[in-house]
């Protein structure tokens, strides 16, 4: 059988055919532009290729409600081009097939559950820091949903005593992705992250910022592992530095064997599939009845 997966994030779609088995036969990637430009080069990669089901890991917020009549649309997204975009529909109507729809978050941790770094554990939380900052939750299972899908990268954190920057959310200004994310870091500093390796201080108070978050989301949803992926991730020194910041932040208030210096290296980790988890994550998506 052949599957369809979309990976579709702020500043790329990754698109992919393969098998029932979580195998990718074929892949390609575009940039997230208007859905004008975007969505007809998604058709027409898939358009011929045989496939029986889709499933779509999307940036969000977006109506992921399968029974709802604006399923797959996005919401109030800060990619204000998409918003009320009905991209589900749009999708099934062009190739004629059932589309899958949750979060590129909620789908990557899943294929961190499935085939990644959390194979050992019953729950993970996967968290993305790049254009945007999204984190989903995979549990006994399932992911998590509610009202909606969770919107970590929008919650409250306070402020570095050394950061003045007022943020970059069109909605919340200096919540954690208008302060953390990729864009906030070039706004912030006048580079882009990859150009800021070796400034301490930027991944100082970086850190900083990611490790409030985890911690709140330890106290919230008590996760067995941490994965954090992203471009922002790919800067390998945040890791010790945002490990060193929730143990001192939780100051062993949760007891854990996982949350100590001997294995918090262990519990706070980067993808096992690397750039494919989100891609995966959908694929494994659309194996689902």
């Amino acid at each position: 059988m052949k599957l369809g997966a979309i990976e579709a994030g702020g500043t790329k779609f990754v698109l992919a055919v393969g098998n029932d088995q979580g195998e990718i036969l074929e892949k390609e990637v575009i940039p997230t532009e208007h859905p004008d430009i975007t969505v007809p080069k998604v058709l027409a990669f898939f358009k011929g290729k045989g496939i029986e089901r889709l499933g779509l890991g999307g940036f969000g917020p977006i109506d992921i409600n399968e029974t709802s009549p604006a399923y797959g649309q996005l919401q109030k997204t800060p990619k204000t081009e998409w918003v009320d975009y009905p991209f589900g529909a749009k999708l099934k109507e062009g190739l004629g097939v059932r589309v899958i729809i949750d979060t590129d978050v909620n789908v990557a941790a899943m294929s961190e559950a499935k085939w990644g770094s959390a194979t050992d554990v019953d729950t993970c939380l996967y968290i993305t820091v790049g254009t945007g900052i999204g984190a989903g939750a995979y549990f006994h299972g399932q992911t998590l949903k509610g009202l909606s899908h969770p919107e970590m990268g929008h919650i409250k954190v306070r402020r570095h005593q050394e950061d003045t920057y007022e943020g970059t959310c069109p909605y919340h200004g200096d919540c954690l992705e208008g302060i953390a994310a990729g864009p906030s870091l070039e706004k912030r500093w006048g580079k882009k992250g990859h150009e800021l390796a070796d400034d301490d201080k930027v991944w100082e108070i970086e850190a900083f910022y990611l490790a409030q978050a985890l911690t709140s989301y330890i106290y919230i949803l008590s996760p067995e592992r941490i994965i954090m992926g992203g471009g922002v991730m790919k800067q390998q020194q945040l890791f010790p530095l945002i490990r060193k910041n929730v143990l001192e932040m939780l100051n062993g208030y949760v007891s854990s064997p996982y949350l100590t210096e001997k294995e918090i290296d262990n519990y706070i980790v980067s993808p096992g599939l690397t750039d494919e988890a989100g891609v995966k994550g959908a694929l494994y998506l659309a194996m689902q009845e």
